[in-house]
């Protein structure tokens, strides 16, 4: 900013250059420089944080540089004369280069051309656009025009004249001619520099308030600017979340010695060499394997190279671990994660607000789905002291107590939810000991429901953490132990009621299955193949459900929500508002 001299005048300032460039630092892409003109929060999550999101745009952005991403010809030597150096010499020949790369360690910066003209030393960048030209005074956006100039910097280090570029707008097709001048270049200098310092700094810029560039961007999701901004000020209510409903679902294998191969970009499930199932890859969010599935080698590295995860169970539906590809470049975030739960009174604070969540919706679940009459004021009364309680808690063994108690008195009332089948007494029908959970093994239908729910509960949420970029296997109130994902527990917490028990409810009430859908050997009680498939299709209903968002107001799927809880404590960690801001259901 300008500064004041002794007689109150203001002096101009001088630009601030970026550090040098150390040595094993990647060099800047000319796209970033882009990126960072068009929003600075949007370049740091994409070089800093490694964060990516395709949209409709990016999609038919590649689409249009298929063509030209081909390397094609050669450039000339830079010390061939162009055609005005000498008068009556012949012109040069145009020699057109595409997919041209160039880098320069001095600049820091590195670019892939589209398309270059070249006359002699003369050449001129062209880079593909979709969509049509901009009605604007300079024929076409800053940013654009920065990142045109990047490569014209680049080709004038390597030795070349370059004066003007073209963007050329593949909709219309039409050429705008964008000229180098000094305020460009010194714009374009100033950028590469700016956002060299924004990414050594290590901290991320404020998102953009209320802008019309944030609906359309395909980062919105993940950038979060309208919620981080009212989670910060608690002023303009956020606009519903900027995203399409997900084409990709999960795909779920459970046949007993099923295999699942890749034939072209479809996956083909077999059993006994006969085919029984199909899906595209691109349809494939996930691959979930229970128990003895074989997945071929192509497969697995098809999967791991877009980004699909595997997620393994055992034949008994509990969660294994899931296998992906390279994972999530965010370092910064998984630094955050650590710092947090090293320290002592950060986690007792997310855990507190953890698990009066939990209660809060556990309380909820009761009264909306209390089936004689209405549920009990006493009852009320003691899940308010719960939450009180869980607020006073000076350590986490004091609150896993207070979570004890209240969960003791959720099940003991859950058979209030339940309807026997003909009108039946649950408790009969079922079998449920409501005075206490069994798990290991469940040992009557509705504790296996109960499980089998976590089980899947807790793969859905730890797949989409790790695929937010956490760790985890670190969380902050469920403490590490081998082969336990932390954090993924923690997560769940305030969704156990909400979607596991939603969906045991809904399993049971709806008479989606019955009695003869479990296996019952040894004092435990397990699904059937054909139970679990039908649970299965009730978990990934409800996933689909689209509900309000009690803070934000817009509504969305409980998997998206999902996703947005595991980025909002993200945020969190990374400093961008004091409290991590739980999903509690009104």
């Amino acid at each position: 900013m300008p500064l004041n001299d002794p007689d109150g005048e203001a002096q101009p300032s001088l630009p601030l250059d970026a550090p040098p460039l150390p040595a094993g630092v990647p060099l800047l892409p000319a796209r970033m420089i882009n990126e960072f003109v068009y929003c600075p929060r949007l370049a740091y999550l994409e070089w800093v944080q490694g964060e990516w999101a395709d949209s409709a745009e990016t999609v038919e952005g590649r689409a249009v540089h298929r063509r030209v991403d081909r390397p094609r010809g050669k450039p000339p030597s830079p010390r061939q004369p162009a055609s005005d150096d000498k008068a009556g010499e012949e012109a040069p020949e145009r020699v057109h280069v595409h997919s041209l790369e160039l880098s320069s360690n001095a600049l820091g910066l590195v670019a892939r051309l589209d398309l270059a003209e070249f006359e002699g030393r003369h050449a001129v960048p062209v880079d593909y656009k979709r969509g049509r030209r901009p009605h604007v005074a300079q024929g076409a956006y800053e940013p654009e025009r920065v990142q045109l100039c990047v490569q014209a910097l680049l080709l004038e280090e390597h030795g070349y004249e370059s004066s003007e570029g073209v963007l050329y707008f593949v909709a219309g097709k039409e050429r705008v001619k964008v000229v180098f001048d000094a305020d460009l270049r010194e714009s374009t200098r100033q950028a590469a520099a700016g956002l060299r310092l924004l990414a050594s700094g290590g901290r991320i810029p404020p998102p953009l308030e209320n802008s019309p560039k944030c609906p359309r961007c395909s980062l919105a999701p993940i950038c979060l600017p309208d919620e981080v901004h009212y989670l910060r000020t608690q002023q303009t209510p956020p606009r519903p979340l900027a995203v399409d409903q997900p084409v990709a679902l999960p795909m779920y294998v459970q046949a007993r010695g099923a295999k699942v191969a890749k034939s072209g970009d479809t996956l083909e499930v077999s059993v006994d060499d006969q085919k029984q199932a199909s899906a595209r890859l691109m349809d494939v969010s996930q691959l979930v394997l229970q128990g003895g599935v074989y997945l071929t080698g192509p497969a697995l590295h098809e999967l791991m190279a877009r980004e699909i995860p595997v997620t393994w169970l055992s034949h008994g539906g509990w969660f294994l671990g899931h296998t992906i590809g390279l994972g999530h470049r965010n370092v910064e975030l998984r630094t955050a994660q650590y710092r947090a739960s090293f320290d002592a009174a950060h986690c007792l604070r997310l855990a507190r607000d953890i698990v009066i969540a939990k209660i809060r919706n556990q309380r909820t679940l009761l009264r909306r789905n209390w089936k004689q009459g209405e549920m009990p004021e006493a009852l009320l009364l003691q899940f308010r002291q719960d939450i009180d309680a869980a607020g006073r808690a000076h350590d986490l063994g004091q609150l896993l107590g207070v979570e004890g108690q209240a969960a003791a008195r959720y099940f003991a009332h859950f058979g209030r939810m339940l309807s026997g089948p003909n009108g039946d007494d649950p408790d009969a029908a079922w079998g449920f000991d409501f005075e206490r959970r069994t798990r290991r093994p469940p040992a009557d239908r509705v504790n296996a429901l109960l499980s089998y729910a976590y089980a899947l509960l807790a793969r859905s949420i730890a797949v989409t953490a790790t695929g937010v970029g956490f760790d985890t296997y670190r969380g902050f109130y469920h403490q590490p132990r081998y082969g336990r994902p932390a954090l993924a527990l923690d997560l769940m917490e305030p969704f156990r009621p909400l979607i596991a028990d939603s969906v045991v409810l809904t399993a049971i009430n709806n008479g989606e299955l019955g009695a003869d859908d479990f296996v019952c050997a040894g004092g435990a009680v397990n699904l059937d193949e054909r139970g679990r498939r039908a649970f299965i299709g009730v978990f990934e209903r409800r996933l689909s459900q689209e509900v309000t968002h009690p803070l934000f107001g817009y509504a969305a799927q409980y998997r998206q929500i999902v996703e947005l809880q595991c980025r909002l404590l993200a945020r969190h960690l990374l400093g961008e508002f004091d409290r991590y801001p739980n999903f509690v259901t009104r």
